[in-house]
């Protein structure tokens, strides 16, 4: 005979409803009591928690299998419903950390377990407060089971716009949004940016979730109920494909972008002290460019682009590099634009975007607006370099010798060769403010140089899908140089052409269209996730207050 969870028995009392007579409760080894309702015990909802996290992980690069994304959505979900709040939170934090220390794994290739361990904590912790809330609205969501599904959706959204501004700036890795590059989901960036894209995802995991209680309770029309919440999770996955993406495609000039891969003598930090080899990499593939070029088996390029560290000796007072690059610009007969670093007056250091002509030299830099805490910059640093020296004394060496770059204050554009295209540097891409500013101020192309050296090809292919969804969101061609790989070009749609190789050396050249359209994600900016997290807050109020009229009518 199979077991039947009984609905009346599995849902909250009525507030109107006379107390219930106690009754012994019973445990399993899937399902205990609680007194919201039967749960999973704490074992199967950690193993769950676990297993979800992972999951999640399959659906970014290099793996690609975006549907996991919402399968991993409705997991954590089902892990941390009916808990009390501490367990929500312990259950999220369970969940980030199966998540993000595999995901995040590229950042202990060259500095170290420590540095990454505490990164997927840190990040983890968002998950450990969106399990927190998640539990606390058990009741609401017990109530008025409709609102499963968009409850996910927003609070998934509100836990990614803390995570993506604090501590520090924030750290906006692992949004569900960049594991859609290549979904059809992905088209709802054009509508609402990466925000609106992260709560389809979540939307459609919560679907998932309703259904598959529908299913395992096997309530009255428990089927019917399945059927449709499952077929509301398909058209919020294919109905994507119906907007009209097309209507901001570029459809300006074009402009031939050659992009310069030098690769460096060899992977990891040690490569900076090779700066000069670095350097000479791009200057020697620039050169053989233009052989090709005054050969006729290139077409010579309007301008020219190389990666983020490209130069780490100062070009603009180091005299030998800077004969060194307008050799290569006056070779191909194009201005170049090329990532250095280079010392202020004050003392200070930034991360440069330099546009180098080929007669005038350096006529345009850019500046960094966003530098990596504990990478470019160390906040608080006496007091970190002094607990990482008890931690490790060589992560307080490490802190120590980092240079402490200016974060620069530039409107975002670069104009080159008659075309504006976007300033920014490397995790710039990540960040929702700074990749709308550059279009708002005119970048027709979206441009982004960044240095992969340190890391490995799963952190170039992630970056590479940010750049993906940036193109949908603000219909611009775009491309992304590294030093390393992966450099590729994308267009409106995010379809990826030429990408290439890992820890290789290449030259890669396409025929990109401008854009000055506005599509609706750079119209509305910041407002999709304003209201959805708006949303949120007041579903975990609503929640709040319902848990404390139930606690008064039992006493």
């Amino acid at each position: 005979m199979s077991t039947v969870i009984d609905d009346d028995r599995d849902a909250p009392p009525s507030e109107d409803a006379p107390a219930p007579q106690p009754v012994k409760a019973r445990r399993g080894l899937l399902l205990v009591d609680s007194p919201l309702g039967r749960r999973l015990s704490l074992p199967a909802a950690l193993i769950l928690a676990v297993a979800s996290g992972l999951l999640a992980v399959l659906a970014f690069p290099p793996y690609g299998a975006w549907p996991l994304a919402a399968v991993s959505v409705a997991g954590f979900g089902a892990a941390v419903h009916r808990r009390r709040l501490r367990g929500g939170l312990g259950i999220g934090f369970v969940y980030g950390m199966a998540f993000f220390m595999p995901l995040l794994a590229w950042s202990s290739t060259q500095v170290g377990q420590w540095p990454w361990l505490f990164l997927s904590a840190l990040e983890a912790l968002g998950t450990g407060i969106l399990g927190a809330a998640l539990a606390v609205c058990s009741r609401l969501i017990d109530r008025h089971r409709w609102t499963w599904a968009p409850l996910t959706g927003v609070a998934w959204v509100a836990q990614e716009a803390l995570r993506d501004r604090q501590p520090f700036g924030g750290f906006p890795w692992a949004r569900l949004a960049f594991s859609q590059a290549d979904a059809p989901t992905s088209a709802v960036a054009w509508l609402g940016g990466a925000p609106l894209l992260s709560f389809v995802v979540a939307l459609t995991g919560g679907f998932l979730l309703a259904a598959g209680y529908a299913l395992v309770t096997r309530r009255l029309g428990g089927l019917r109920k399945a059927a449709a919440f499952t077929a509301a999770a398909a058209v919020a996955t294919i109905a994507p494909l119906a907007l009209p993406i097309g209507s901001t495609a570029p459809a300006g000039d074009t402009v031939n972008v050659a992009v310069v891969q030098g690769n460096v003598p060899r992977l990891g930090l040690g490569f900076n002290e090779q700066r000069r080899a670095v350097l000479d990499n791009h200057v020697q593939a620039t050169l053989d460019l233009a052989d090709a070029v005054n050969e006729g088996r290139a077409e010579r390029p309007d301008l020219v682009v190389w990666p983020e560290n490209a130069s780490d000796i100062d070009p603009i007072e180091n005299q030998d590099a800077y004969d060194e690059i307008s050799f290569a610009a006056a070779a191909i007969g194009a201005p170049i634009v090329l990532g250095g670093i280079v010392h202020n007056d004050d003392g200070t250091v930034s991360n440069m975007s330099i546009v180098w002509d080929p007669e005038d030299g350096p006529v345009h830099m850019y500046s960094k607006r966003h530098p990596v805490p504990f990478a470019e910059y160390v906040p608080y640093k006496d007091f970190f370099s002094t607990v990482a020296g008890w931690i490790d004394p060589r992560m307080s060496e490490g802190l120590d010798s980092v240079a402490g770059f200016e974060a620069g204050e530039s409107d975002g554009v670069i104009p080159v060769a008659g075309t504006d295209i976007t300033g920014l540097i490397c995790f710039e891409i990540a960040f929702d403010a700074e990749t709308r500013d550059s279009v708002l101020n005119g970048a027709q192309l979206m441009v982004v140089q960044t240095n992969n050296a340190t890391f490995d090809t799963k952190e170039a292919q992630q970056q590479l899908a940010m750049v993906q969804i940036r193109s949908v969101e603000h219909g611009r061609d775009g491309l992304m140089a590294s030093t390393v790989g992966v450099s590729a070009f994308t267009d409106h749609t995010g379809a990826v052409a030429q990408a290439t190789e890992f820890n290789t050396a290449a030259v890669i050249q396409s025929d990109l269209t401008l854009s000055d359209a506005s599509t609706p994600a750079t119209a509305v900016g910041i407002l999709p996730e304003a209201v959805l997290t708006g949303a949120a807050l007041v579903a975990l109020a609503c929640a709040i207050a319902m848990n404390v009229r139930h606690r008064r009518s039992q006493t």
